[in-house]
């Protein structure tokens, strides 16, 4: 009997059996259940020479990403994905669920599958500071800072984002508005989101005013029904507020429906400003002023490192990428002598 077999005759196909057959975790359990039955059924019995064999070799790098509806990891992966292949490296990718524990599951991976070494897209530094330690081959975190973290295998790189979200706070002001929400993200301390609220915090107190978390932020997950969710009931609770800055593009896209539904627009009633610069932003109606990420500089960096760290004993590097603020179309100047006229 071979794999081919038992896919057959068990409804699911040749990836999910050997996926099965080798213990990996993104089985569901009733996949799981269904293959193994077949395998008692059956008395199959794997080849123990090529795994065996298998096993001593370390496969192709690893990427973990956090979050299944970020556009900004779709854009960075594609790079990141790109890099590699014409690197000559195999790549596998592993997509996990926002709340995910990634270091747990890099260490299961690690010992299923011995990838070479892992890049993370997206990371809770609280997971990484208790568990990573288990974690042995050359790892790169990209949008988050690891340097406090102080493991020699795990280098990052970041954009600085208490700066730019100051950097928002201070276009927003300079074109008059002074009631602004937040919105996305959660307000743990090791989470990306809390350095642009605390960035923003800070920054509303340099102009002498005040962003009241518990009426004007309001959390979600990155991703657009979340997002329209989320700025329904910010603006429902907070109905002055003129200006919102999103905690990710893609919240702003739920949010820029969610102002529509309500009867209002962007941005003669209520401005926008997202965060990650993703390609959506120039083409939305209006077209989202927004925080850029530098993804194309994110990737090469990420990959030149873990590449170098595969085949030399290189110190971890820790690097601030520059960001850019998009001015464009979803920021209403309510200073300007020239405002259009509400209909």
């Amino acid at each position: 009997m071979t794999i081919k077999d038992i896919a057959r005759l068990s409804g699911y196909g040749v990836g999910t059996v050997s996926r099965v057959l080798n213990h990996h975790p993104d089985v569901s359990d009733a996949a799981r259940e269904r293959v193994m039955a077949v395998v008692r059924q059956y008395g199959f019995e794997p080849n123990s020479n090529a795994r065996h064999l298998k096993s001593q070799t370390l496969s192709s790098v690893t990427v973990l990403v956090k979050g299944t509806q970020n556009m900004l990891f779709a854009d960075l992966l594609e790079r990141v994905q790109s890099l590699l292949l014409d690197s000559g490296e195999e790549v596998f990718v592993a997509y996990l669920d926002e709340d995910a524990d990634e270091v747990t599951y890099a260490i299961q991976l690690c010992r299923l599958r011995r990838p070479k070494g892992l890049i993370f897209l997206g990371g809770d530094l609280e997971l990484f500071r208790s568990r990573f330690d288990q974690i042995t081959v050359p790892s790169v975190l990209l949008t988050n800072n690891a340097a406090q973290l102080g493991f020699a295998n795990l280098s990052s790189f970041t954009t600085d984002d208490s700066a730019a979200a100051a950097c928002v706070v201070d276009y927003l002001v300079s074109r008059g508005h002074t009631r602004i929400g937040l919105l996305g993200g959660n307000l743990s301390s090791e989470q990306i989101s809390y350095r642009r609220i605390h960035g923003a915090c800070e920054a509303m107190q340099r102009h002498g005013l005040t962003l009241p978390l518990e009426t004007q932020y309001e959390p979600c997950r990155f991703s657009l029904p979340d997002g329209y969710a989320a700025a329904k009931r910010l603006l429902q609770r907070q109905p002055d507020l003129t200006a919102i800055f999103c905690m990710g593009d893609v919240i702003a896209s739920g949010a820029m429906r969610a102002v529509r539904d309500l009867g209002l627009r962007v941005p003669e009633d209520v401005s926008l400003i997202g965060y990650d610069g993703i390609l959506w932003a120039r083409y939305s109606v209006p077209r989202l002023t927004t925080v850029r990420q530098n993804t194309e500089q994110l990737a090469a960096r990420g990959v030149s490192t873990l590449l170098k760290s595969l085949h030399y004993d290189i110190a971890p590097v820790h690097e601030i990428i520059p960001f850019q603020l998009l001015e464009q179309e979803s920021v209403l100047a309510l200073n300007s002598p020239h405002l259009p006229q509400k209909g």
